[in-house]
């Protein structure tokens, strides 16, 4: 029904094209009706007609000051007459019948008596209609009130994007206070984020209980602002304090405040803090308030356009001459370095929470909250998961944790064990593999030796960086990768761990450099990484001798294009010489240390590269291994899930259905065994049979398929 009101039956234009089209063929139809049937002549025509013999009946009847006169010919009679809807115009037709209107005087009548008497044509008399002004009414009026109907729709479709969805209303506000029954988060739902939680804590408890900090002269905080890198939980934070204070909350996006008429952005401004308030005490959250907060004066054209007038009429209510008593401001942004000074200042948002990047600990909270409703395998350590993706926001967190659990009911499971996760950490990253993808040979080993470049490299340089993984497997835009993951939490980097970043990223170049004697394009996306790096180094940290302790460049990006409009960088054309100088001679010798390391580790890069070849991909355990020992560990687990070893769609949806079908069929054959009589012999007789065929069925992968490709995406 939803879709049926958003579509076609909601457009204004529709009924009308319907309406239009119903009275033209209305009136097409009744004017030939009119043309074929019956034609409107003068009286003295009637007159003329009825002493000629030619009427064979007529009727007449009192109407508005006149007789209304009607009757048939004794023969068709031919007639011209006009169409509306005719292609020619004036068509000639016959016609059975006519009507005509006489004026009340005593000398028609009595003409039209006696030359009715000498031709024997019978006349009838009717009295006066008394429902002539209601059918006027009809005929006239409800058309009129059709059209003014249609037309109110038409202006109300129009006006959707104000207020009540109404055309006069598109001034008003579109925030309506949040329902506290529909909302259901609440703090303890927001993990990994306490000290957050601790600053809005405060500012619910001002809400329910002023009387504790007035009473210390303490003023109620105007605005906070939760700033930090997208899905890092801001919305939510928002969210569980409309869940916590129990006041009226009106939440809107920044984009709403912005229409195609000027001056509406204002003025839904002053409503909406009208509205909070009338209802005060409340909280209003402005969801990515950059959208109308940015920094006034920066367009390259100058002007006052229509997002700074609304940004103005934000500001004084904010913090202007009337106040804004009893209404708290939320406002959630990732972009806070291009919002205007005068919106930061205290006594508008007093409070700026920076809500960011999780912990170890902090993930391992938010991994708890989002597997609640999640069956986990024994074998799943969040506090593992958590070690294991340094970097991941509560965002990437949650879709890590349903991805694990949409790849266990591909494969059949009531659980989500340790592999699902594994793979899903992989999708996270990289995307779904690509076993499917045709690779020659010669590439083939040139990405297995480059892999193993990186790995070499991380493993000698260990003091910062773990290697996790190493595969070959395509996913993505990446022909295989090595995840090299941090062993703690660092807030800061040291020259050496930059250092030691830097020569891992060149050991995938340095390796084909060595082992073919040639260069690929591989290591692009390296190069690019470490040179960053070294840039931050010479530019932002002042770890180079030669530029010395100065900032050359800022951290984030610049706000936008106008910021710096016509203005060169803050340095000399020399210090930008020598900059590059500093970053190529720091790129150089990470480039020579990753030589230097796989020069004197040659057999086990060669161990590791064939390794790479043979299982496609090796993890912590297994590198460590051929690292130490050149041997892979004893136990090796080959995949329960043949399905993904197949080489096409097709394979995979059979090698599926196969299995199904196997489980369907011991389901079955339990059941048979436990409805026969003699239970204590055939039990006994027929177990070692079931044994024997999963046995079978651990075995048949490799059989069907020795190719070993096959897509994960396609399952």
């Amino acid at each position: 029904m939803n879709n049926r009101r958003n579509g076609l039956f909601r457009n204004s234009l529709f009924y009308i094209v319907i309406f239009l089209l119903v009275m033209g063929v209305i009136y097409f139809f009744q004017g030939n009706n009119s043309s074929s049937q019956s034609q409107e002549i003068q009286s003295s025509e009637f007159i003329q007609q009825l002493k000629e013999n030619k009427v064979k009946n007529f009727s007449v009847q009192p109407s508005g000051g006149v007789y209304k006169v009607t009757g048939e010919y004794r023969k068709a009679q031919k007639a011209k007459t006009q169409t509306g809807f005719t292609l020619g115009g004036n068509t000639s037709s016959k016609v059975t019948s006519f009507s005509t209107a006489m004026l009340q005087n005593n000398s028609s009548v009595t003409e039209v008596t006696r030359y009715a008497r000498d031709h024997n044509v019978k006349m009838n008399t009717k009295p006066e209609e008394s429902s002539g002004f209601w059918v006027n009414l009809l005929v006239y009026v409800l058309p009129l009130l059709a059209f003014i109907f249609f037309f109110y729709m038409m202006m109300g479709q129009a006006g959707q994007g104000g207020g009540n969805g109404k055309v006069m209303n598109f001034g008003k506000s579109k925030a309506k206070p949040t329902d506290s029954k529909e909302n259901k988060v609440r703090f303890t739902d927001v993990a990994g984020e306490e000290e957050e939680k601790q600053e809005l804590v405060e500012v619910v408890e001002f809400l329910k209980d002023p009387r504790k900090f007035v009473s210390l002269g303490a003023r109620i905080p105007s605005g906070v602002l939760l700033e930090g890198p997208p899905g890092t939980g801001k919305t939510l934070l928002a969210k569980a304090v409309a869940g916590e204070a129990g006041v009226p909350f009106y939440s809107i996006s920044g984009s709403d405040f912005v229409e195609m008429f000027v001056g509406v952005g204002a003025s839904r401004v002053r409503d909406l803090f009208d509205q909070a308030k009338k209802n005060a005490p409340s909280i209003i959250f402005i969801d990515e308030i950059d959208a109308v907060g940015r920094q006034r004066g920066a367009g390259m054209g100058g002007g006052h356009d229509e997002r700074e007038q609304t940004l103005n009429q934000l500001l004084v209510e904010m913090d202007g001459f009337t106040g804004n008593e009893g209404v708290i401001v939320m406002a959630a942004t990732n972009r806070s370095d291009v919002l205007d000074p005068a919106l930061l200042r205290p006594g508008r948002f007093d409070r700026k929470i920076l809500v960011g990047r999780p912990d170890v600990n902090g993930r391992e909270a938010i991994l708890k909250v989002h597997s609640r409703n999640k069956p986990l395998a024994n074998d799943v350590d969040l506090k593992e998961i958590a070690k294991q993706t340094p970097g991941f926001v509560g965002a990437d967190l949650e879709n890590l944790l349903n991805e694990g659990a949409l790849l266990a009911a591909r494969r059949n499971k009531t659980q989500i064990d340790a592999s699902d996760i594994d793979e899903a950490e992989d999708r996270v990253i990289a995307g779904p593999a690509k076993r499917n993808r045709v690779i020659s040979k010669k590439e083939r080993e040139t990405v297995a030796y480059h892999e193993a470049g990186h790995t070499i490299v991380g493993l000698v340089l260990n003091d910062a960086r773990v290697v996790h993984k190493v595969t070959i497997v395509p996913r993505g835009r990446a022909g295989g990768y090595a995840i090299m993951l941090p062993r703690e939490d660092q807030m800061l980097m040291s020259k050496k761990d930059a250092e030691e970043q830097m020569a891992g990223l060149m050991g995938g170049r340095t390796a084909e450099e060595l082992i073919f004697h040639s260069e690929s394009s591989g290591a692009s996306n390296d190069f690019e990484q470490a040179t960053q790096i070294a840039r931050a180094m010479v530019t932002q940290y002042g770890m180079s001798e030669k530029v010395g302790t100065v900032a050359l460049e800022s951290a984030g990006a610049q706000p936008f294009a106008g910021a710096n409009y016509g203005q060169g960088p803050a340095y000399s054309q020399e210090t930008a010489a020598t900059i590059d100088e500093e970053v190529r001679r720091l790129t150089n010798e990470a480039h020579a240390t990753a030589k230097k390391i796989l020069s004197e580790h040659r057999e086990q890069h060669k161990i590791i590269a064939e390794a790479l070849l043979k299982y496609e991909t090796l993890d912590e355990k297994q590198i460590l291994s051929l690292y130490n020992t050149g041997k892979m560990p004893d136990t090796q687990e080959d995949s329960e899930f043949p399905s993904e070893k197949a080489a096409t769609f097709e394979q995979s949806k059979r090698e599926l259905e196969r299995r199904e079908a196997e489980r369907q069929a011991k389901i079955q054959e339990k059941t048979d065994q436990k409805s026969d009589e003699p239970k204590s012999d055939s039990e006994s007789d027929q177990k070692p049979a079931q044994d024997d065929s999963e046995k079978d069925d651990s075995n048949q992968p490799h059989t069907d398929d020795p190719t070993d490709h096959s897509d994960d995406g396609e399952d």
